[in-house]
């Protein structure tokens, strides 16, 4: 089959496109073939030379933590599935390849009305902005702010306060504006004077902040005075400790992504790809990812 890899830590230009070995199936798995590989910043980390304690890497590596595609084939225990459906999830590697197998526990059906590149972006990014907002409580009452809300997470997790009821500011460059006002929240433009812009958009104070950004916009959350129980940073894991404030944690799989699917069939969510790449040009969409700060998410296809 044929899978994006890479045979050393390093650059975007380490990725390549070649044929891997087909995955096998357990009795509990799925496999399936991939349409489509949204691409996360953890893709780029990893492939630069980052890597979670918890992963075991073998070079090479198939790069891609989510995707989309329809079951093939199936292990003997598995229920609640078809040969043929449409599903989507996440899987620490593997993803940017024509087959992967899953546990069934990890995927869910895609809403009717998405495509695969939209459904492998909730995939694994939909499900981290779900778990941030319901690891942070995140109610009606609240003041809600969000750094970096027109990237991948801050976009889901933007409208997920806004159906839960609170009020969302959220931070994001001067051309984000309006794409930050059409998922519902109050746009503030990062960059010198921030602090003051939040206080004067919410001077009663900011209940609760989710920080897709790092750096200086976590330290103007901290001096803001919001709780640091309520403070969650998915970008500055190195400082989160240090400072007090929390790194979201939960469950990623088939459960959670089945009620976000639910969301995006009942029209709740938007669910912007503003971008996507053939597999061969998998570089390229790396240095899309490193570089660039428009919204929503990129997608690389794999017909």
């Amino acid at each position: 089959m044929r899978a994006a890899i890479f045979r050393e830590f390093g650059p975007a230009n380490v990725l390549e496109v070649a044929e891997m070995p087909m995955p096998k199936i357990g009795s509990k798995d799925v496999l399936v073939r991939v349409y489509a590989s949204a691409v996360q910043p953890f893709d780029v980390a990893a492939r630069a030379g980052w890597m979670p304690s918890t992963a075991e890497v073998r070079l090479p590596v198939i790069t891609g933590n989510e995707f989309a595609g329809e079951i093939v084939a199936m292990g003997a225990d598995v229920d609640g599935f078809t040969v043929g459906d449409r599903v989507s999830g996440r899987h620490t590697f593997g993803c940017a390849a024509e087959y992967l197998s899953v546990p069934a526990t990890d995927i869910a059906r895609i809403a009717p009305n998405l495509s695969f590149a939209q459904a492998a972006y909730l995939g694994g990014t939909g499900q981290t902005a779900h778990m941030a907002v319901e690891f942070l409580k995140v109610r009606s009452g609240d003041t809600f702010l969000i750094h970096g809300g027109s990237g991948g997470v801050g976009s889901i997790a933007v409208q997920l306060g806004v159906l839960a009821g609170a009020r969302v500011l959220a931070t994001g460059s001067a051309r984000n504006q309006g794409y930050l006002r059409a998922l519902g929240a109050e746009a503030i433009i990062y960059g010198e004077g921030l602090k003051d812009r939040i206080e004067a958009a919410a001077p009663e104070s900011v209940s609760v902040v989710l920080d897709c950004a790092g750096g200086e916009a976590l330290d103007i959350t901290i001096a803001l005075g919001t709780d640091k129980a309520r403070i969650a940073t998915i970008r500055d894991y190195k400082r989160y400790k240090e400072l007090g404030v929390q790194w979201p944690v939960g469950e990623r799989n088939g459960t959670r992504l089945a009620k976000l699917m639910e969301l995006a069939a009942a029209g709740e969510l938007i669910v912007h790809i503003r971008k996507t790449y053939p597999l061969e040009a998998i570089a390229e969409a790396h240095r899309e990812v490193e570089t660039g700060h428009g919204p929503g998410k990129i997608a690389v296809l794999i017909p």
